[in-house]
């Protein structure tokens, strides 16, 4: 059964696209959750070391498996590196605030990332986006807001005074994921999935490397479990979430990133015992509208080649 239109190597499949990004958003809810967990116990560098490596072994293993070694040779050096540098700048500002914030607020403050990829997608990629998907965008950050409920983050009510500096945090990594994405689909149709993967993740993981001689502490045999387990789910989800470009437009598939802030709310439930209040139900209702609708309005709309 035909799928998808085959444009320049690439498959045009909506569908498949949005099933590899809210798949990869599930896989990777819950490597923040196992991350906001240890991270506690653990300094940033190691922590991020420890999973990257781990991340790194799954890879090599699975490339040696199936006899692979492409995947090692880097045929845009340029463009990963700098993907590189902005995968670890926003790892690092996005699991300082896991540390300092609850696991839902600081995933959906760093959901401002769709609105930045829609921004720029059309100077960068040249990708047409219309106004009926900039206001199903702008409803799903409206959503998260609601979910956000600013005045507790950002100080603006309710006995705040001022901007929470924590807040920046996750708004930088969504700023810095964003100019990720849009490297990633210049690349992805001439790049294999697992180099970009594979170079990415060893750049954070030496990066952390780097820095955690300043607070190392010797892991016991469950936190190695729970590292192994961040590095596999890790790992996962960004081969996901990199495959996702492969199917559909960067614009597009950005806004099913806000299904993250579902997965979070439940994890959150599960692990610390928070309960989502009806703006939380609210929230989620916009979040889940906004996707149905894109995802409506492309299926109307015939598939588009290239002049």
């Amino acid at each position: 059964m035909r799928t998808g239109a085959r444009t320049f190597g690439r498959v045009e499949a909506p569908g498949q696209g949005i099933a590899c990004m809210m798949a990869g958003c599930l896989l990777l809810t819950l490597n923040d959750a196992v991350v906001k967990w240890i991270s506690g116990e653990f300094q940033l560098g190691q922590v991020l070391a420890s999973r990257g490596l781990a991340a790194l072994i799954v890879i090599t293993a699975v490339v040696v498996w199936r006899e692979e070694f492409h995947i090692f040779r880097i045929k845009y050096p340029g463009v990963q590196l700098l993907r590189a540098i902005l995968m670890i700048v926003s790892t690092f500002l996005f699991v300082s605030g896991l540390r300092e914030m609850p696991l839902a607020e600081n995933i959906a403050i760093a959901f401002v990332g769709p609105i930045f990829v829609t921004a720029l997608a059309p100077v960068f990629l040249a990708e047409k986006v219309g106004w009926r998907r900039w206001s199903a965008v702008l409803m799903g950050f409206a959503g998260v807001l609601v979910m956000l409920r600013p005045q507790g983050a950002l100080g603006m009510g309710g006995g705040g005074d001022g901007l929470n500096w924590v807040a920046l945090f996750p708004a930088g990594a969504a700023l810095c994921g964003a100019f990720r994405d849009i490297l990633t689909r210049r690349i992805s149709h001439g790049e294999a999935t697992g180099t970009t993967l594979f170079y990415s993740t060893l750049g954070v993981t030496l990066a952390g490397a780097a820095v955690t001689p300043f607070g190392w502490q010797t892991p016991g045999a469950s936190d190695l479990v729970l590292l192994a387990l961040a590095g596999l789910l890790l790992c996962s989800a960004h081969f996901l979430h990199i495959e996702t470009f492969r199917f559909a437009e960067a614009a597009f598939v950005a806004p099913f990133k806000y299904s993250s802030l579902l997965w979070a709310t439940a994890f959150g439930f599960l692990f610390w015992g928070d309960v989502p209040d009806g703006w939380t139900v609210l929230g989620a209702a916009l979040l889940i509208g906004s996707g149905i609708y894109i995802f409506h309005r492309e299926g109307r709309q015939p598939v588009r080649m290239p002049r």
